[in-house]
């Protein structure tokens, strides 16, 4: 079955969530304080490094899906179990994050728009980033990886 995958399933988690993290990340720029000065290509210099970091967060949510799954083409088959650690992981990051970005390291502020959790303050915008795209991101592959293994 695996040995029929198209390409590697990390590989199609990169491709299919660049373009939705990095449209996100242009969506979401004026919720942010410190973009709201920036040139037209700063803006997109930053919108591409936070991207490149997003990318980084989807392999360590798929490599711990992995990890607990005990297969890299966990998306074929995906149980409730496989969802909620490849969703938790990149909730938990996205938190950890955003907090320390804004709160201890002071990389980037929010703007007064935008909606924040209480207790925690982080973002919404950031949390519903890696909810709707990673969701989409597995839809996809599992649809992907049920139609290399016919």
């Amino acid at each position: 079955m695996a040995s029929r995958y198209r390409i590697a399933p990390e590989v199609d988690a990169l491709l299919l969530s660049f373009p939705m993290h990095f449209t996100w990340e242009f969506l979401q720029a004026p919720l942010f304080r410190s973009m709201q000065d920036l040139s037209h290509f700063e803006g997109i210099r930053v919108c591409l490094l936070a991207t490149l970091g997003d990318m980084v967060l989807v392999l360590a949510a798929f490599w711990l899906t992995c990890l607990v799954t005990r297969t890299r083409h966990w998306s074929v088959r995906a149980d409730a179990w496989a969802v909620a650690v490849w969703l938790g992981t990149g909730l938990f990051l996205t938190i950890a994050i955003e907090f320390l970005s804004t709160e201890i390291l002071d990389r980037w502020t929010y703007a007064a728009a935008m909606p924040r959790l209480p207790l925690i303050g982080t973002g919404v915008a950031p949390l519903g980033q890696w909810i709707v795209v990673l969701m989409i991101v597995f839809w996809y592959m599992s649809r992907l990886s049920a139609n290399s293994t016919e």
